[in-house]
């Protein structure tokens, strides 16, 4: 199989478009809002199973615990 130079070998050819770089995340910094976002996100997922009558499945001393929709518990926000 031949391929020319500078050119991609998925038989495309032509350049790929160049990237722009996005803004650097500082994690560290920004752990409060992500921990913040994951709780309201995982509530609201509780919240839709429950409502739903969907049991969820969740790990206890190192086993698989299924939990019946009517004990789902969702916290209310603080």
């Amino acid at each position: 199989m031949k391929e020319s130079k500078g050119q991609p070998s998925n038989g495309r050819g032509g350049n790929l478009p160049q990237v722009e770089s996005s803004p650097k995340i500082h994690l560290v910094n920004q752990a409060d809002e992500i921990e913040r976002i994951f709780r309201t996100a995982v509530r609201h997922e509780l919240s839709i199973h429950k409502r739903l009558g969907n049991p969820i499945a969740t790990w206890k001393d190192g086993k698989v615990v299924i939990i019946p929709p009517e004990e789902i518990p969702v916290d209310d926000p603080e």
